[in-house]
């Protein structure tokens, strides 16, 4: 299982998948907005997305744990 956490402050701008759904490596999960850029968060592998932390509008900390996949 690999966690992907907020590298920085920000909001999160989209939601690009949901719990359950496959996903591809480099696929992107969440768009974050941080600075006023927006920050597209990929996986960083294969398989099924098993917890989503964050929806639209959520104000996330550096480190914070945006979602999980588990490897098929």
């Amino acid at each position: 299982m690999s966690e992907v956490k907020s590298k920085v402050p920000g909001v999160v701008d989209e939601v690009k998948a949901t719990i359950g759904d496959k996903i591809e490596k480099g696929q992107i999960i969440v768009v974050m907005e941080a600075m006023k850029m927006k920050m597209p968060i990929a996986s960083p592998e294969s398989g099924v997305l098993k917890t989503l932390n964050v929806n639209a509008g959520d104000r996330v900390n550096p480190g914070m744990v945006l979602f999980d996949i588990t490897a098929e």
